[in-house]
């Protein structure tokens, strides 16, 4: 169900009078995001609605305006440089090192002492503001506008934030294309938007994303011990889906994983091709523990 989004004041100083009738004070609330389902191909759809973007391999972070959180709402400890430099209305983006590079992202982020030097080697990249009222076009060129609004404190943010680029989706035809380059350059996926819908709280078709492969994630319920080379360490671990089902998962672990492989009770996230007729994951391999969403 589509629910109405709270609006914050954007600044005066910042923004055009336009933007700024367009929104009203309110308190800090509970941030409660728009989650993306999953793209099923050739599906019919007004492909003029829609654009598109890599996405991201990093943690989803959102900025209250005061305070830098994760999507469940824990506080990230960023240094004071870092965050200085974003708006005084909320945004939302994804904390990146680059292709590739998850884990060291999550150990950056997770620290509750910042490093210095390794938070200069992430972006926070902007792809929406959640609290404004209109489209996904205009939330967007409201950080666009802010971002050009501020070209001081942006020398300061040594290109750590930036919006992520959109462009237009065109056609199935174009984004699966457009799927198979970045896949070949080491990307995640694909994010499809619909341009013209507000911002939506929880799980809506205006949020697309679109991978070779699945990602999905389950609750570790215990261990199959290792043989041969894996004797002594966890060979595979059962995980619950949300759905009840359970099943293994063995491969996709370094060998310091599997000495300490992850805790019962933890969330993971896996990879998977398709389904089996019994509804198991095919070819589940393991991704990665994600703190941030436990």
């Amino acid at each position: 169900m589509k629910q109405g989004v709270s609006i914050n004041v954007l600044s005066a100083a910042l923004l055009s009078a336009s933007h700024v009738h367009a929104v009203e004070t309110v308190s800090e609330q509970s941030y409660l995001p728009l989650l993306a389902m999953d793209y099923e191909q050739n599906e019919t759809r007004n492909w003029s609605q829609f654009v598109y973007s890599e996405k991201l391999d990093g943690i989803r972070a959102y900025w209250t305006g005061e305070r830098l959180v994760t999507r469940k709402g824990n506080e990230i400890h960023a240094p004071q440089w870092f965050v200085e430099v974003l708006p005084t209305f909320p945004v939302e983006g994804e904390l990146w090192a680059g292709r590739g590079k998850f884990e060291h992202t999550l150990s950056v982020v997770m620290d509750d002492t910042p490093n210095e030097l390794e938070w200069k080697t992430l972006r926070f990249m902007l792809f929406d503001a959640p609290n404004h009222q209109g489209n996904f076009s205009q939330r967007t060129q409201a950080i666009e506008q802010y971002l050009n609004a501020v070209p001081v404190l942006l020398e300061k943010a040594h290109g750590h934030v930036a919006l992520i680029p959109h462009f237009p989706a065109i056609s199935d035809a174009n984004i699966q294309a457009a799927l198979s380059n970045l896949h070949a350059q080491g990307a995640e996926g694909i994010m499809l938007r619909n341009a013209d819908e507000i911002y939506i709280q929880g799980r809506d078709v205006s949020l697309l994303k679109v991978k070779i492969a699945q990602d999905a994630e389950a609750e570790v319920i215990g261990y199959v011990e290792g043989k041969g080379k894996y004797t002594n360490m966890m060979g595979a671990i059962i995980v619950r889906m949300a759905n009840g089902k359970t099943f293994k998962i063995g491969s996709g672990f370094s060998d310091k994983q599997r000495e300490t492989p992850p805790s019962v009770g933890s969330k993971v996230t896996y990879r998977y091709n398709g389904y089996t007729k019994y509804g198991i994951p095919k070819f589940a391999r393991f991704v990665r523990i994600d703190k941030t969403k436990q």
